[in-house]
């Protein structure tokens, strides 16, 4: 019997891994591409010896091959944390320009429905709150973060032009905050840089006053979201991430006290274009897919933190 096939580009990363396991839970086969510019193989060590997983090697910005049907790809190869696409800038706009275009090249070839993983960072340091998916933003193309907020508004625009004249089956999907076991201690981000400095009793570094918000969602909620995008008939973008608002002092104080640290907190430098809010507006997703997160921060973040504890010590 004949089995739908998904490739997940960037599929040994926090988020394509976790994608890889549940297209696969769902009974699809999955190949998997990346070339370890930021993910790891530890993330799918575990899919090696499943018959329906296979894996390629490779950098998409050049021609991708794959053999036989494809049914879905899903985009998800980029850096996306701020320490890795300031340090890998022409990357970061390679795999959002090329490679995308490379991946719906693909798609068109196979006839195959795309999903790309696009980003709230599309809408830079928002002017309004929460973020509802008809902002169209407010970024700086210029400043450091901007290779990564303007790759991936030109990866929708590239969507949306293929999808509007080549009739490609696609989907978009902006991703909030994401968090949960497999996240990299040292990408950078708010929440693993908390707990391996909570973990290791030093100091927690908070940016500016600590009173920018985010939005975490745990990985299981989001990827439950993205499972129903690219099972669903919509083609404009939605938003998939947690609503419920933390400031990043508030956070920080939460992962102290759940770590037990001797931690102090102390204040550092706002890095340039860091947005003072961020939170979804999940209308279209509660309306249209039927989605909204189920884990709590509380619950989720004692996961993950039993995960880091497994590398720290």
């Amino acid at each position: 019997m004949y089995k739908p096939t998904a490739v997940v580009t960037g599929g040994a990363g926090f988020l394509g891994s976790h994608l890889c396991d549940r297209l696969l839970a769902e009974g699809l086969r999955v190949i998997c591409i990346d070339n370890f510019l930021t993910g790891n193989p530890n993330n799918i060590s575990h899919l090696f010896g499943n018959d329906n997983f296979s894996f390629i090697k490779h950098d998409i910005t050049n021609f991708i091959h794959v053999p036989g049907r494809v049914d879905y790809i899903l985009h998800f190869a980029s850096p996306a944390s701020p320490i890795d696409y300031l340090k890998l800038p022409i990357q970061t706009l390679k795999v959002g320009s090329l490679g995308t275009h490379k991946v719906l090249g693909l798609a068109k070839e196979k006839k195959a429905r795309i999903l790309l993983a696009s980003t709230s960072e599309v809408y830079g340091d928002p002017l309004i709150h929460p973020q509802t998916e008809d902002y169209w933003g407010n970024v700086n193309p210029i400043g450091p973060r901007g290779v990564y907020d303007e790759a991936k508004r030109f990866a929708e625009a590239m969507t949306m032009a293929y999808h509007r004249y080549h009739g490609v089956d696609t989907r978009i999907v902006r991703i909030f905050n994401t968090y949960g076991p497999r996240m990299r201690l040292d990408d950078g981000r708010a929440l693993p840089s908390f707990v391996g400095q909570a973990l290791r009793n030093e100091d927690i570094t908070v940016f500016g006053d600590g009173s920018q918000t985010r939005s975490f969602c745990y990985v299981s909620d989001l990827i439950d979201g993205l499972y129903k995008l690219l099972m669903s008939n919509h083609t404009e973008p939605v938003n998939i991430g947690n609503p419920e608002e933390v400031t990043i002092l508030q956070f920080a104080e939460e992962v102290v006290k759940l770590t037990g640290s001797q931690s102090k907190i102390i204040f550092t430098e706002l890095p340039a274009d860091d947005p003072k809010v961020r939170q979804p507006d999940i209308t279209k997703a509660r309306e249209i897919l039927h989605w909204e997160p189920k884990v709590d921060r509380a619950t989720g973040l004692e996961i993950t933190v039993d995960y880091f504890k497994s590398l720290v010590i």
